[in-house]
């Protein structure tokens, strides 16, 4: 999942021993513990002076902003408490509804409903799904946009085999679990390591489903996928699903008229551990886990075309590494340097939760073994504002959002929290 090299197990280990564990684990599939009251973790970072309040004769906001001028005070906020007791959730999704589904990496994926974990599992593929190895497992939840009447879902996972597989399930208006027989194969690809196994897939502005995957594993790409057309790992593909079995190649992917597998929408990703689309906009932002030295955020604005290159392994976020030649790659919009700033990027999602106004339009991203939260925000002059918000004990495995643009962060630890003002 998201360990940067062999050793990363390891260490990440020794960095959660020294983290809280927030919840008691279940035993099987015992529903997750009952929800606490919610509670703050007012751990903001310094940040610029918050806007000074209207005077009495200026007339309220009327609405929400698309996007603030500046980055947030983040002292005015907390991560609290949402659900906690659930073993590695490492995935937040939501069918377009009041629910919200965590994933757990050993193969469960929970719902949480009016503050409450449902008794019984929306899913349960634990006799295939492969978890033994740090970074395998089940990492990946999408709904179908048409949902509502489909009951379709997708899932990427890592099977007995170490391979990964993209599944269609098909979930039956009323009953409140999914039967694992409804599993439809879409995608089998092979893995020759079981690191980098990217993991995420989200359906896109488009209506078409959106695919991460890493390199491979390993270390330094041996294999040279990231920049390999051939090969389908260190890309984000892009496919059609329901219309044809498995599915789809839309015509104006990059490699569809040959040259390349035509699946391929983007590509030179080393291990892109959590991408998301702007709900708002549509813009597409990506993290990308770095080799040694530079993790990356990923950007581009809705409507480019395919074909977009982020550069590994000839470079790793904006410094050279295979290569000392920088043309027609894509630049990161952000990075920071690790050990100093972490080990290994969480990509997050953009704020659009009508109950923080002074958020919108900021992304937030993470660190899985600092637990730091950075905002990430284009003033008018098209420049990036990039600062560290939070301070957490965290291991932060995901960040996702409901449909009602809730902000949610999962702790690897087995505690759900979400973004709200101070009470």
């Amino acid at each position: 999942m998201h360990s940067r090299r062999l050793l990363v197990p390891l260490i990440l280990s020794l960095v959660a021993c020294n983290l809280p564990v927030a919840g008691s684990a279940p035993s099987e599939t015992a529903a997750p513990a009952a929800v606490p009251p919610l509670t703050d973790f007012p751990t903001p970072e310094s940040s610029p002076t918050p806007e000074s309040s209207p005077t009495p004769t200026e007339p309220p906001p009327t609405a929400t902003p698309e996007f603030v001028s500046e980055l947030p005070d983040p002292s005015g906020y907390q991560w609290a408490v949402a659900a906690a007791g659930f073993q590695k959730p490492v995935a937040i999704a939501h069918a377009g509804d009041s629910r919200l589904f965590v994933v757990e990496q050993r193969g469960v994926v929970w719902v949480l409903q009016g503050g409450v974990v449902q008794q019984d599992p929306f899913l349960d593929i634990r006799d295939r799904v492969n978890s033994s190895a740090f970074e395998q497992g089940l990492l990946g939840l999408a709904f179908d946009p048409d949902f509502a009447r489909t009951g379709h879902y997708y899932v990427d996972y890592t099977d007995a085999g170490g391979d990964t597989v993209i599944s269609r399930f098909t979930a039956t208006v009323g009953e409140a679990q999914t039967h694992p027989t409804t599993e439809a194969l879409v995608l089998r690809i092979d893995q020759p390591f079981s690191n980098h196994n990217g993991g995420d897939l989200h359906f896109g502005p488009d209506g078409l489903l959106y695919i991460a995957t890493g390199d491979g594993g390993s270390a330094n790409d041996p294999h040279g996928n990231g920049q390999n057309p051939d090969a389908l790992l260190g890309k984000l593909l892009r496919i059609r699903v329901g219309e044809a079995e498995p599915y789809a190649v839309p015509g104006d992917n990059p490699f569809a008229a040959g040259g390349g597998r035509p699946e391929i929408w983007m590509y030179g990703l080393r291990n892109p551990w959590r991408f998301s689309f702007d709900s708002l906009t549509g813009d597409l932002y990506i993290g990308d886990v770095g080799q040694n030295s530079w993790e990356e955020i990923d950007f581009l604005a809705a409507g480019s075309p395919g074909g977009a290159n982020f550069g590994w392994n000839l470079r790793e976020g904006m410094h050279p590494f295979a290569s000392q030649g920088t043309e027609g790659l894509v630049d990161p919009i952000a990075e920071y340097p690790n050990p100093a700033g972490g080990c290994s990027v969480t990509g997050g999602v953009v704020v659009r939760d009508s109950e923080l106004p002074a958020w919108q339009g900021v992304y937030l991203y993470g660190d899985y073994c600092s637990g730091g939260v950075w905002g990430l925000l284009r003033d008018a002059s098209g420049q990036w504002q990039n600062s560290k918000l939070f301070s957490t004990p965290f291991n932060i495995s995901s960040f996702g959002t409901g449909a009602d643009g809730a902000v949610y962060l999962a702790d690897h630890n087995g505690v759900i929290y979400r973004l709200k003002p101070n009470a």
